[in-house]
């Protein structure tokens, strides 16, 4: 039987919803989709995910059950070449932490910071 991977769903908390989505959809080139809360508690916008392919879907959130900040868990976003949406990150009133390196046959990351203080990586093959 397989295993599903570790990860199958991420929050990434934000305190300012239109400013996040704004900056992840220059960044990152698409559009993030409003979903529902069951609970009625949370503003959620979905990265774009097909649940049936590798790797984990998840959205950004707004909740009084959780803050943005670094020190916590790091999410990458797998792209084409990060080196291109690392060059929209400043632009999109971001923060280049940690520009384009090498991490031997991972490919390559860079390290980045969101409008709301998130840290996260970008990660490709080129």
């Amino acid at each position: 039987m397989d295993r599903p991977n570790a990860v199958g769903w991420f929050d990434l908390y934000v305190e300012d919803m239109d400013r996040a989505a704004a900056f992840y959809e220059t960044v990152l080139s698409h559009q993030l989709e409003s979903i529902d809360d069951p609970t009625g508690e949370t503003l959620m916008r979905a990265f774009s995910a097909s649940m049936g392919t590798y790797g984990a879907a998840g959205a950004l959130v707004k909740s009084p059950h959780g803050r943005p900040g670094t020190g916590g868990t790091m999410v990458y976003f797998t792209v084409n070449d990060c080196a291109e949406e690392q060059s929209r990150v400043v632009s999109a009133g971001g923060r280049v932490l940690r520009p384009k390196f090498a991490i031997g046959q991972f490919g390559w990351v860079a390290l980045c910071m969101d409008t709301e203080g998130n840290m996260f990586g970008l990660n490709s093959m080129r």
